[in-house]
């Protein structure tokens, strides 16, 4: 049988003021019980909130207007040297750059016809297996949109690019220098040990690798936010983002992404924009002239212009056994003719994409066009550099020549 004890009063203190003491420490204890559910429910609402700003980034770079060009892999096989065939690959790239160009699509234009060699490519989809010449022409496409610091990780020594150092650089604004202070920067993800918890080590080009929010493989291309650090602190923070965030928040141009069709019919269908591209454009000598389109007339979410190769387009349909069109203006919204009235018999594909993108810069209209670029600190020409102010302090990069870098 249990006895039940009457609590012990402590010595030298009465039952009022034991009595007030228990009482004091039950209401702190509530008090501290009623501040974590208090703690815990703003915890909530922040990370409810975190969300919801993630999403609503999210549903904006997806609405960005984009602009894709398509350009048939085989017109490398017409050029007459791998000197030229690089060379004009590099006029593409160049072509792409300085019209913000979104996405760069290179399609096997004749298809089973020949019998010709297959190489291999990666890109965002995977290891790929096409015609040689597009695998060329793709591999040069992506290697100059790649930053020089990232290209020693993505790029080895292969034959395709043994004479990508002759190309003119795109001296494109996410191609950042160490000294350029811009808030987005694209890296690889580092083979480092990091604490639980903790995301994957960058290389972002500067002297010191950054520590982002998320845990990734090693070696994969990633763009990253940086995150101000305060005053003295040594280590480097930033956000994995996507790749359109840079764009969608600051409006700088952020360089195309490359992909290989094996026909015309992968144009379409192999899309990477959710709702497809709203827009097509095919040019042909064959089609309408593009004066005919109004100014600021034709809108567009995602557009998408074709360019045909030797022989136009009509000869990547009829090698295209999947579409069953007998004419290829079928194919497309608009089918144009880029320049009539030409005085050379043929219009060189990488002349069609500097004309075409010319003309239709003024009949097109994004319907959700990327916000003008205001801000500083992306690289500057290597050409022609910043001057300095008499006041402002030279800088170790003023001195030396940096262009044989790009």
């Amino acid at each position: 049988m249990s006895v039940h004890k009457t609590p012990e009063k402590p010595p030298g203190k009465s039952w009022r003021e034991v009595n007030q003491e228990r009482k004091a420490l039950k209401r702190q204890r509530n008090e501290e019980k009623i501040e974590r559910r208090e703690k815990k429910m703003l915890l909530q609402k922040e990370l409810e909130q975190k969300v919801k700003e993630e999403c609503e980034e999210e549903k904006k770079v997806s609405e960005i207007s984009t602009i894709s060009i398509a350009v048939p892999g085989s017109i490398l096989e017409n050029a007459q040297s791998a000197e030229l065939r690089t060379y004009l690959a590099g006029q593409i790239a160049r072509a792409a750059c300085v019209f913000c160009v979104d996405e760069v699509i290179v399609f096997d234009d004749i298809g089973e016809k020949l019998n010709t060699k297959k190489s291999k490519l990666e890109d965002a989809d995977g290891v790929v297996v096409a015609r040689k010449s597009c695998v060329q022409l793709a591999r040069i496409l992506q290697y100059l949109e790649c930053p020089q610091y990232l290209r020693k990780h993505f790029f080895p020594i292969h034959k395709d690019l043994e004479f990508a150092g002759l190309l003119n650089p795109l001296d494109a604004p996410h191609h950042l220098r160490m000294s350029n202070d811009f808030k987005f920067r694209e890296g690889i993800t580092m083979n480092k040990k990091v604490k639980p918890g903790k995301g994957s080590q960058v290389n972002v080009g500067l002297l010191k690798d950054v520590s982002t929010d998320k845990l990734l493989n090693p070696g994969i291309r990633v763009t990253v936010k940086m995150i101000p650090t305060p005053e003295g602190s040594k280590k480097l923070k930033g956000k994995i983002v996507s790749l359109a965030t840079p764009r969608a928040e600051t409006g700088v141009y952020w360089g195309y992404t490359v992909r290989i069709a094996n026909n015309l019919n992968q144009i379409f269908t192999q899309c990477p924009y959710k709702d497809s591209y709203d827009l097509t454009i095919g040019t042909s000598d064959k089609g309408t002239p593009i004066d005919d389109m109004p100014n600021k007339g034709v809108t567009f979410n995602h557009a998408l212009i074709v360019f045909g190769g030797l022989h136009g387009i009509e000869a990547a349909l009829e090698s295209d056994e999947l579409l069953q069109v007998d004419d290829a203006s079928l194919l497309f919204n608009h089918y144009v003719n880029v320049l009539p009235n030409q005085g050379s018999r043929t219009i060189r594909t990488e002349e069609a994409i500097l004309i075409a993108l010319t003309s239709l810069k003024a009949k097109l209209k994004p319907n959700n066009a990327p916000m003008e670029f205001k801000e500083g600190g992306i690289a500057t020409s290597s050409l022609y550099p910043v001057q300095q102010n008499n006041n402002s302090a030279s800088t170790t990069e003023s001195k030396i020549d940096l262009s044989k870098f790009d």
